[in-house]
């Protein structure tokens, strides 16, 4: 075991709060492509000539549902072909064995919640991809993957609005309960924070470990590449999440 996974195992065995700020990386062991924001299985410009910020946006939704929709849909069936790997059952494991364990994610995948992390201390600051509801008259609909298979954008059975999912997209605000929620506990306060797969500088991801770290706390990140959450933590684990998740909760119960 190396030493920072020691460390981080001693550290995680004494914490009694731990906070995990998952991003895509945490979900390239499911298969999916690690996307920026809501999205972008793309990196620069889609095949219809706009950045992927203009194509999956809450503007463009309302102004050309079709178009946006289309790549909502890559993201829905991506997400629906994989399933959840080692990291996430092994996070939902200290979750449910350690009661102060709380799940932070910018995913919108759901593979949190088909672990098993309890949905009352899961934090989704990006939403989700379903249920879809009507944007017209509110009603929820069937899961996606129904829609997914018929033309889009789906239309609600009721009025025929169109459908989407409680997703954040780009030009949108983060939900209002999800970041109340996450104000919540950090005032609280955590003993350890640990960033998996994410290099996102949002305040949201920074603010939870300089909390910690200045208020004498344990901070880690795990991921194969450096980034500038790097330079804030204690310990960075230079290891896939799906590799190194397991190994660090067997030692944290060793007994």
């Amino acid at each position: 075991m190396s030493d920072a996974v020691q460390r981080a195992a001693e550290a995680l065995r004494q914490a009694e709060r731990i906070l995990f700020i998952t991003g895509a990386g945490l979900s390239a062991d499911s298969g999916l492509p690690t996307y920026r924001g809501v999205g972008g299985l793309y990196n620069g410009h889609t095949e219809d000539g706009l950045p992927i910020e203009a194509a999956l946006s809450g503007p463009m939704l309302e102004l050309n549902p079709g178009l946006c929709w289309k790549y909502l849909a890559e993201i829905g069936r991506a997400c629906l072909a994989g399933k959840p790997n080692a990291g996430h059952l092994a996070i939902a494991e200290l979750q449910n064995r350690k009661p102060g364990c709380w799940v932070l994610t910018q995913n919108v995948d759901g593979y949190h919640r088909a672990a098993g992390s309890p949905p009352q201390r899961l934090i989704e600051i990006h939403g989700t991809l379903a249920p879809l509801f009507c944007m017209s008259c509110g009603e929820e609909s069937a899961e996606l993957a129904e829609h997914l298979s018929k033309s889009l954008p789906p239309q609600c059975s009721l009025c025929s609005g169109v459908l989407r999912p409680p997703v954040v997209l780009f030009e949108e605000m983060l939900p209002a309960l999800a970041l109340r929620r996450l104000q919540s506990e950090l005032q609280t306060g955590f003993d350890a924070v640990v960033a998996v797969g994410t290099s996102a500088s949002f305040a949201y991801i920074v603010e939870p470990l300089l909390h910690v770290r200045n208020s004498g706390g344990f901070t880690a990140q795990i991921d194969p590449s450096a980034s500038e959450l790097s330079l804030l933590v204690d310990v960075h684990i230079v290891a896939a999440a799906g590799d190194v998740l397991p190994h660090l909760i067997r030692h944290i119960f060793r007994d």
